[in-house]
C-alpha cells in the first residue's frame, strides 16, 4: 500500500494525470484512495491552471455509441454495396441519398478519429470506403445507373426512349442520355469499355429503330388512323 501522507502534489501522480490517466485509475494503480489522489491533483492545478485542459486533451474518448438508426443505416449500406457493387451516392432515390449522407458523416468521423469501432469493423470490409468520391467517380456511377434504367425501361415493354417529341419526363431523361451515347460514338468519344457495356446490356442501341412488337397496340391504332386519312399516304 502506497503512503498517503506524501507531500502534495505528488510528481508521479501529476505526470500520470497529465498523460490522460483518470483519477480512479491512478488511485487503483498506486494503492491510494481516490480522495487522496484528487487532493494532490487539485494542488497541482493551483500551480498549473492549464493542467486539467491538458489532461482532457489526451484523455482517451469513450467509443461512440451505435444507435438503432445507425445500425439500420450500416446494414442497408452493406446490403446496397453487395447488391449494386458500389457505394450509395446522392442520387437518384431519397433512400440512397440518405445513405450517402450517412456515409459522408462516417467518413468525417473516421478522419477525426471518432468513428465507432463497430462501424469501422463493418465498413472496412468495403474497399476504399473512407475515400471521398471524385466528380469522375460520381459521373461513372450515374452513367451505369442510366444504362440500367434504359435496360429496365425496355424490359418493361417500351420502345427506345425518345429525347424529343415526348411529354414523359422519364422517357425524355433516358432518351437524352441514349442520344448522347450515340453522338459520342459517332464522334469517336465513347470509350471501348462503355461501348462494350452498351452492346451487352441494350443490343441495338446505336440504331435505335422502332422495334416490332413493342407497344404493338398503340402502333396498330396509329396505323389504322393513318390509313383512314388519304392525306397521310
Amino acid at each position: 500500500m502506497a503512503r498517503t501522507n506524501r507531500r502534495a502534489p505528488d510528481p508521479e501522480w501529476v505526470l500520470m494525470y497529465r498523460r490522460g490517466i483518470t483519477i480512479p485509475k491512478i488511485a487503483a494503480g498506486v494503492g491510494a484512495s481516490e480522495s487522496t489522489v484528487r487532493r494532490h491533483i487539485a494542488a497541482a492545478v493551483k500551480q498549473e491552471p492549464g493542467l486539467r485542459a491538458e489532461h482532457q486533451a489526451v484523455l482517451t474518448p469513450a467509443a461512440p455509441r451505435v444507435t438503432e438508426p445507425g445500425r439500420k443505416n450500416l446494414d442497408e449500406t452493406l446490403a446496397f454495396y453487395k447488391s449494386e457493387g458500389r457505394l450509395p451516392v446522392h442520387r437518384p432515390s431519397a433512400r440512397e441519398r440518405a445513405l450517402a449522407a450517412w456515409l459522408v458523416r462516417r467518413r468525417h468521423d473516421a478522419g477525426n478519429g471518432t468513428l465507432s469501432p463497430a462501424y469501422a469493423l463493418a465498413l472496412d470490409t468495403i474497399p476504399n470506403w473512407r475515400d471521398y468520391p471524385t466528380k469522375r467517380d460520381a459521373d461513372e456511377v450515374r452513367w451505369k445507373q442510366r444504362l440500367a434504367e434504359v435496360a429496365a425501361y425496355l424490359a418493361a415493354g417500351h420502345d427506345w426512349p425518345r429525347h424529343n417529341k415526348t411529354d414523359n419526363q422519364e422517357e425524355r431523361t433516358l432518351g437524352v442520355w441514349l442520344h448522347t451515347q450515340r453522338i459520342d460514338y459517332r464522334a469517336g468519344k465513347l470509350t471501348s469499355a462503355k461501348e462494350a457495356q452498351l452492346n451487352e446490356v441494350i443490343p441495338g442501341w446505336r440504331q435505335g429503330r422502332r422495334r416490332r412488337g413493342a407497344n404493338s397496340r398503340k402502333g396498330g391504332i396509329e396505323a389504322g388512323a393513318a390509313a383512314s386519312h388519304p392525306c397521310c399516304d
